[in-house]
């Protein structure tokens, strides 16, 4: 890759870019000309996130399509991912037919890590926002992504059926999204960000339905903060889930793990 046009870094450096260099480099490639390249740093200068301006989001060293005004995965969420990608595996090892659900699944980035660590998977993934699913749905395969709130958009065929059950829910409080970063705040849409008062309304509403979902001895690995993962969990033990919470300092990753009954 070509070394960046130093006035390039100067600017996004200017705007408060820390790897100024890397975005000047990343930004010059996208572009096809020199007028398109210069509207591509006016934007991201203003504020936009990088990720939709490239046109793509490097995910557990996959390289995912996306929009801009749709949700970027963070990068925390690769432990969640991986995670149902190696339960995935294991059950196909074993000889199983393994069905997952990428619920709440924005471009689907957690069904396409599946997908790539376990080939052979059944994997399905659902979302509310219109935009989201278009993305997915270049990301996965296309009848496999449905649209429509939570498990209302998946197919009855598969309740009961879900083995892994990989979900990144809505968790800032209502009244934190002002406090987030502007990328996210001003770029992203708020029924990606916003989880109710206390961040838990989606996690509520997912617990109570759950374990008509999942298979027996089924897995829902759910992301939460860190703050909230106690309180979540004992929503999905009232619901007759085998609750514990997973967090991992180093990557900033908290999951609620729900393991249905045999």
């Amino acid at each position: 890759m070509p070394a960046p046009d130093p006035a390039i870094v100067a600017r996004l450096r200017a705007a408060g870019c820390v790897f100024a260099e890397d975005e000047a480099a990343l930004l010059t490639e996208a572009a096809s000309s020199a007028a398109e390249l210069d509207a591509l740093v006016a934007r991201r200068v203003a504020g936009e996130p990088l990720e939709p301006l490239l046109g793509w989001v490097e995910f557990c060293g996959l390289r995912l399509h996306v929009d801009p005004g749709v949700f970027v995965p963070r990068q925390r969420t690769s432990r969640l991912a991986r995670r149902a990608a190696a339960l995935t595996a294991a059950g196909i090892a074993a000889g199983r037919d393994t069905v997952v659900v990428d619920l709440c699944c924005g471009i689907g980035a957690i069904g396409a890590v599946v997908r790539d660590g376990a080939p052979a998977a059944e994997v399905h993934a659902a979302d509310i926002d219109p935009a989201a699913v278009r993305c997915a749905r270049r990301n996965l395969p296309a009848d496999l992504v449905y649209e429509g709130d939570l498990f209302a958009a998946l197919p009855v065929a598969l309740r009961g059926r879900v083995d892994v059950l990989a979900v990144n829910a809505p968790y800032v409080p209502t009244d934190a999204i002002a406090l987030m970063p502007p990328e996210a705040r001003d770029h992203e849409p708020p029924v990606a960000l916003d989880g109710g008062p206390d961040g838990l309304d989606l996690h509520r509403r997912i617990a109570a339905e759950a374990a008509d979902w999942l298979a027996p001895g089924g897995t829902l690995l759910i992301e939460a903060g860190d703050a909230q993962a106690s309180t979540s969990a004992a929503l999905f033990a009232a619901a007759g889930l085998d609750a514990t919470v997973d967090a991992d300092a180093d990557t900033g990753s908290t999951i609620v793990v729900a393991v249905a009954a045999r």
